[in-house]
Formats: structure tokens, C-alpha cells, sequence
């Protein structure tokens, strides 16, 4: 996250508690707003989406390998309870940390985007059509996709198209999370959303990034 992203965040109305985060029915699914995109735009998105590379990280240090594994490990057993299969849950992470990573966002945000959004319902679908664990809107299949909107539910597609809508929005807002959060929402501006996000981002944190003294709002 840049530096004007955290100071955006800061700026704004306190946290809410990351423990209302988890209670049921919490989700509060995105409704972003179809905007004119310049061509430039539109063909950059468009090749974000498309390149279809496997979501299997390299790495040119062993030790980046290790801090890899565990975060692996230490996510798997959060997420338990919300994915007990845990081939399906290996996946969903290794598939996060991937698209997280190669949109230059942070995959605790990701994660709290997707608690907030879907519960991390892989079939979910809002009252306004949003689709998926990133409640993506179909406009976006037309506008930088294929114009199948039924693909938004396949796992990669569905963290692909998210995490690249919300660099475009972070870009847009130059990066102001605060405003990006609430661009993807379609309520940009007001504090309840990306509050809900900031919180729930802090039960997908590292021990180590919620240790005091620990700068934990990074990209």
C-alpha cells in the first residue's frame, strides 16, 4: 500500500472491530457502477484478465519459499471453519496469494475483501447480480472479458477480474484505499464499508504484522 493510502486510511472514521466482522450475514456485496473507461484503459483491463497463467508462485529465494508455506499454513487454519475441505481451501489460498500478489495488493486486504463481500461464498450473488467470492458485476465480463458472465463463478476468474477491478479503482484514487474500497462497493466516500474491510483485513494479518511497533497497513 502507498503512503498515501495509509495516510487516506488513517484520515478516516476509526476501525470497526474486527470481531463484528465475523458474525453471520455480515456480507455486504458490491454494487460497483459501470463508468466510461478510455480505450487505453479498457484494452490495459482487458489483458490484465486474459492473461491466464496458473496460479503457481515462483520464487527466487528459499527462504520467500518458507515465508510462502506459512502463510500457507497459518491462513488454512483460519479459514477452516469457513472451507473444512481442505483441497478446496489449499487451492482458494494458493489462487489468492497468486492473483493478491501479481495485482500488487496485499493478500490480507484480498482476504478481508472477499469476508466482507461473499463470506467467502464461491456462488454468491448480490440483490444488484454481483457474482462470486469478489462479487463481481457482469457489466465487467462484457466491458473486459469474454461477455460470459456464468465464468465470474469459476474460482480464478471470479479473484482475477476482483483484484484487477480493485487496482484499476486504486489507481483511479491514486492510492487512497479508503476511496478505492468505496469505488468497489459503489458507495465511495462513505466510512461503513471500507471500515467493515480495514477490520476484517486484521483477521487475515501475520502474528508478526500485529505485533506493536509493526507497520501492518502495507501493501
Amino acid at each position: 500500500m502507498t503512503a498515501q493510502g495509509v495516510a487516506g486510511l488513517q484520515r478516516r472514521a476509526c476501525l470497526l472491530g474486527a470481531a463484528s466482522c465475523w458474525l453471520p450475514g455480515a456480507a455486504h456485496a458490491g454494487r460497483q457502477i459501470e463508468e466510461p473507461l478510455m480505450d487505453s484503459v479498457r484494452g490495459a483491463l482487458s489483458a490484465a484478465v486474459a492473461n491466464s497463467a496458473p496460479p503457481k508462485p515462483t520464487f527466487g529465494q528459499f527462504n520467500d519459499r518458507l515465508v510462502y508455506l506459512r502463510w500457507l499454513g497459518i491462513m488454512g487454519d483460519r479459514l477452516k471453519k469457513r472451507k473444512a475441505d481442505d483441497q478446496m481451501r489449499q487451492e482458494f489460498l494458493e489462487t489468492l496469494w497468486y492473483e493478491s500478489k501479481r495485482a500488487g495488493l496485499e493478500p490480507a486486504l484480498v482476504l478481508g475483501l472477499v469476508q466482507v463481500e461473499s463470506g467467502f461464498r464461491k456462488y454468491a450473488i448480490s440483490s444488484a447480480g454481483a457474482r462470486g467470492y469478489m462479487q463481481v458485476m457482469p457489466f465487467w465480463a462484457r466491458t473486459i472479458g469474454d461477455g460470459d458472465p456464468a465464468k465470474l463463478f469459476h474460482m480464478q476468474t471470479n479473484l482475477r477480474f476482483g483484484c484487477v477491478i480493485m487496482r484499476h479503482y486504486l489507481d483511479t484514487e491514486r492510492g487512497d484505499l479508503f476511496m478505492a474500497l468505496g469505488r468497489y462497493n459503489g458507495s465511495r466516500g462513505r466510512a461503513e464499508y471500507p471500515n467493515l474491510v480495514f477490520g476484517a483485513r486484521k483477521n487475515w494479518l501475520m502474528p508478526e504484522e500485529t505485533a506493536p511497533g509493526v507497520q501492518t497497513a502495507q501493501r
